[in-house]
C-alpha cells in the first residue's frame, strides 16, 4: 500500500480531539476495528491464525482495535503495510497508528481492557465479611445523602483558566470554531473575540454568559466536539506518495484508488460524500490548466464562486444534487490541494468537516503523486478525466470570431435557456440574438485574442458554387474544426425565405452555428441547427444557412463592424482548413 495514515497523539480529553505532537513509540499497523469486545475477540482469533503478532486494544472511542505489531518506528510499520497491501492480505483501509487511542489490551492471552474503558465492566467490590448475624432490613438503613458538587465561582474559573497553557487555550478556540461560535485566529490569546464566542456558547447551552469557561463547561465543550469528530471518523491522514497531510472524515469516506493527479476517496456506507487529494508537479500554466479541468468534472457543479491567482485557486460548486469545495496551491513547482463533495441537506456537518480539512491541510515532502500510479489512461476530449465522470454540456455547437476582442457569431436557437455559455471553455454573455434570422453574438467575459477573424463575402454567391462548412462535427472527440464540402444549391430557405440558403452538405449537430465559406475562405453564411422536435426528417446532405448580407446588416445595427473579404481565387482544401481553424470556435451551453 502506498499511503500511510497516522493518528494524532492522545493527551487527556483535549488530546482526543486535536492533533498533538509527533507519534510515540511503539507503532502499530491497525487493520480492523469492531464495536463490541466479543466481536473483536472473535476477529482477533481469526487474524492470529495468519499473523503471530496480532494484538487487540480497547479504544478511547468505545470500539476495539485489532493491530499488527509493535514496530520500532513508523518506517518499519509503513514497509510492512505496503507489503501486506500489495499481497492483498489486509484490508485496503489499514493504516499506521501511534496507538494514541489504544487503552487496555484484550489480546493475546485474554487480558481484559483497562477498567473504565468503553464496554468494560467496572471491577466488583469485595464481598463484606459475614458474622452470622442477619443484616438489618434495607428500610431500616438511613439513605445516604446525595453529594453536593462544589460550586465553582467566577474567580475560581478565572484562576483555573489562567493556569491553562497556550496549547489548551488553542484547543478551546478550535472547539468553539468547530461548533460555529468562533471565526478568528487560533492563537491561544483570549481577547474580545474569544470572550464573545465563549459567552455565545454559554448562552446556547443555558449557562450564564460570563465569557469565562468553568472547568465543567470546558469539559462539556471538548467532549461534545470529541463526540462529533468520532461520529465523523475524522483522522489525520498522511498520503506519503501524494505528499499531503490532512484530516479526513474516515467515517464517511474510504480510500478507493490512486488515479494521478488524484488520490480518490469514495463514499462509505452510502454517505454520498467524496474526496479527492490533488497532487502534481507544474508551474502557473499547469495550475491554470488544472483549474479548467476541475470545472469539467461532474464532482464540481458549474454554479458557485470561483477565484484564481498565480499561486492557487478555489472553486465552490453547488446545484440541486451536490455541493463541493476545491482548493489548490502552487509552491516550489508542486501543485497540491483537495476536493470535498457532499449531497445537500448536510451543511452543518459538512461545513465542520470542511473547516477541519482546510485547517489541517499541509504539503509534506518534496514530491508529487507519481503519474504511473494506478491505471494509465489516454485522455482525449471525450474521455473521463482521470477516471472521474466529466460533466457534459447540454449541447455544443460552432461559431466564428468576428472581432479582435473575441466576439463570436453563431446560431441562436436554445442559447437563452443556458445557465452558462462558454467559448472554448471561457465564459461568455449573450450580446444579442435575432430570432428572425436565428443567429446570436456572444461576447466573452474576459477579452480573448483570436488567432484570426472571419471575413465576409460582399458579392452575391451564385447557386451551384462550391462551399465548405467549418464546424466541430465531433465535439467530444476532436479539438479542431472539420471541413465538410458541398455546394450552395439554392438561395432561399425550405419555406422560400429570401435571407436563407440551402446547402448540399452533410452536417452534424455540432456544425450548427459554424461558418459557411466560399473557395477563398470568406464567409457566405452561418449554418442553422436542424429541427430538434423531430417533426421534420430532412436528408442528411440538406443543410439550411443564413446568407451573409442579412448578417452584415444585423451585425452593424448592433454595433459590430464585420470585416469585408479582399481575398480572391480558390484555396486548396488543406489551406482552407488552416484558415478556418484560426476563427472557428466551439460553443457550449451548460445547465
Amino acid at each position: 500500500m502506498r499511503r500511510a495514515m497516522h493518528l494524532a497523539t492522545a493527551a487527556g480529553l483535549a488530546g482526543l480531539i486535536w492533533t498533538g505532537p509527533g507519534a510515540a513509540e511503539p507503532v502499530w499497523l491497525q487493520i480492523e476495528a469492531q464495536p463490541s469486545l466479543p466481536q473483536a475477540e472473535e476477529r482477533a482469533r481469526d487474524w492470529a491464525g495468519m499473523f503471530p503478532d496480532i494484538a487487540g486494544f480497547a479504544m478511547s472511542t468505545g470500539w476495539y482495535a485489532i493491530a499488527i505489531g509493535p514496530f520500532a518506528d513508523t518506517a518499519e510499520a509503513t514497509a510492512r503495510l505496503r507489503t501486506l497491501r500489495r499481497e492483498g492480505l489486509i484490508p485496503g483501509d489499514s493504516y499506521v497508528s501511534d496507538g494514541g487511542r489504544f487503552r487496555g489490551q484484550f489480546w493475546p492471552n485474554g487480558t481484559a481492557p483497562l477498567p473504565g474503558t468503553a464496554g468494560t465492566p467496572a471491577p466488583e467490590a469485595p464481598a463484606p465479611e459475614t458474622t452470622g448475624a442477619e443484616p438489618p432490613p434495607a428500610e431500616a438503613l438511613p439513605a445516604a445523602p446525595e453529594p453536593t458538587p462544589p460550586v465553582e465561582t467566577l474567580a475560581e474559573s478565572q484562576r483555573l483558566e489562567a493556569a491553562l497553557d497556550r496549547e489548551a487555550r488553542m484547543e478551546i478556540q478550535a472547539a468553539l470554531e468547530w461548533q460555529g461560535f468562533y471565526n478568528a485566529t487560533i492563537d491561544g490569546a483570549f481577547g474580545r473575540g474569544t470572550r464573545a464566542a465563549i459567552a455565545a456558547w454559554q448562552t446556547a447551552q443555558g449557562f450564564a454568559p460570563t465569557g469565562v469557561l468553568a472547568s465543567t463547561q470546558q469539559t462539556q465543550l471538548l467532549a461534545a466536539v470529541a463526540a462529533d469528530r468520532a461520529a465523523l471518523g475524522l483522522e489525520t491522514v498522511e498520503e506519503t506518495d501524494a505528499g499531503i497531510a490532512i484530516d479526513l472524515p474516515l467515517g464517511l469516506i474510504e480510500f478507493d484508488r490512486y488515479d494521478p493527479p488524484f488520490v480518490v476517496y469514495r463514499a462509505k456506507d452510502g454517505s454520498g460524500v467524496t474526496a479527492l487529494l490533488l497532487s502534481q508537479t507544474g508551474d502557473q500554466n499547469a495550475l491554470y490548466g488544472l483549474y479548467d479541468r476541475m470545472q469539467a468534472l461532474a464532482l464540481v457543479p458549474a454554479e458557485g464562486e470561483r477565484s484564481r491567482n498565480r499561486s492557487g485557486f478555489t472553486i465552490a460548486g453547488q446545484n440541486d444534487s451536490l455541493r463541493s469545495w476545491t482548493e489548490a496551491h502552487l509552491a516550489g513547482g508542486l501543485i497540491k490541494g483537495f476536493t470535498l463533495a457532499w449531497p445537500p441537506g448536510q451543511e452543518a456537518k459538512m461545513q465542520r468537516v470542511l473547516a477541519a480539512m482546510k485547517a489541517s491541510f499541509r504539503p509534506i515532502g518534496s514530491t508529487a503523486l507519481d503519474p504511473s500510479l494506478g491505471t494509465p489512461m489516454t485522455v482525449t476530449r471525450g474521455d473521463l478525466m482521470a477516471g472521474l465522470e466529466r460533466r457534459h454540456p447540454e449541447f455544443a455547437r460552432s461559431g466564428a470570431f468576428i472581432d479582435e476582442k473575441g466576439a463570436v457569431l453563431t446560431a441562436g436557437a436554445g442559447l437563452d435557456t443556458c445557465t452558462k455559455i462558454t467559448i472554448e471553455d471561457e465564459e461568455a454573455d449573450l450580446a444579442f440574438t435575432d430570432p428572425a434570422l436565428g443567429i446570436a453574438v456572444l461576447r466573452p467575459k474576459k477579452a480573448m485574442a483570436p488567432a484570426g477573424i472571419v471575413t465576409f463575402e460582399t458579392a452575391a454567391t451564385a447557386a451551384g458554387a462550391q462551399v465548405a462548412v467549418a464546424g466541430f462535427s465531433y465535439p467530444e472527440a476532436l479539438t479542431a474544426p472539420v471541413l465538410s464540402f458541398g455546394t450552395l444549391s439554392d438561395l432561399t430557405g425550405l419555406a422560400g425565405e429570401a435571407n436563407r440558403a440551402r446547402l448540399a452538405v452533410h452536417t452534424l449537430a455540432g456544425d450548427a452555428g459554424g461558418p459557411v465559406l466560399d473557395g477563398s475562405g470568406a464567409l457566405v453564411g452561418i449554418v442553422l441547427p436542424r429541427a430538434a422536435d423531430g417533426t421534420k426528417l430532412m436528408p442528411a446532405d440538406l443543410t439550411e444557412a443564413v446568407q451573409a448580407m442579412p448578417l452584415v446588416q444585423v451585425l452593424a445595427e448592433h454595433g459590430f463592424m464585420p470585416t469585408a473579404s479582399e481575398a480572391t481565387g480558390t484555396l486548396a482544401a488543406e489551406d482552407l482548413a488552416v484558415e478556418a481553424q484560426k476563427f472557428t470556435v466551439q460553443i457550449a451551453c451548460w445547465k
